[in-house]
């Protein structure tokens, strides 16, 4: 549906015309970028943590959710690359392929952690983006990551082939 990008480590991405994913790398000029993990908070941590959250990726559908429940946000506000309809990221196992487009291949590596920066964006955010499963463990819902395994052009609009690994499959935890 849109393809975002930021240069710099804001909350939110611009929503751009392409994206250039880069091998091992990520998006091309995002903030994100590199070989270890780029986000501030980790890089704190473990600098040389490999950078398991290269692409983030949020279905379209959960902006609609948030849409109903009286919030306002756009592709790219919650800080993903890659705004999709009509596949369910949350229901992806762990190592599923998706080919974007006709070139670039990414991987699924885990979910991204709702953070409270979520609510700085716009209060009572948070709490719309994770649930409780009948057991009580928490649901995020704020999408999932990957890694570019195959560079190439992604844009608005592109078609996203799902190639799901070889079973057993294991389910996405938090990067």
């Amino acid at each position: 549906m849109a393809v975002s990008l930021g240069t710099g480590h804001h909350f939110s991405k611009p929503v751009q015309d392409k994206v250039t994913l880069l091998a091992g790398l990520g998006v091309e000029g995002d903030a994100h970028m590199g070989a270890t993990d780029q986000h501030l908070f980790h890089k704190r941590k473990n600098p040389d943590q490999p950078n398991l959250r290269q692409v983030h990726l949020i279905h379209a559908e959960l902006l609609d959710t948030v849409a109903a429940a009286g919030f306002t946000v756009g592709p790219g506000e919650l800080g993903e690359n890659v705004t999709t309809r009509g596949v369910d990221l949350l229901g992806l196992p762990t190592g599923t392929r998706l080919r974007l487009g006709g070139e670039a291949v990414i991987e699924v590596t885990g979910l991204r952690n709702p953070c409270v920066q979520i609510d700085r964006y716009q209060k009572g955010l948070q709490k719309q983006l994770m649930d409780k499963d009948a057991e009580g463990r928490l649901i995020r819902k704020s999408g999932v990551m990957a890694i570019v395994l195959t560079g190439g052009v992604v844009h608005p609009g592109d078609v996203i082939q799902v190639d799901l690994p070889p079973e057993p499959h294991r389910a996405l935890e938090p990067v």
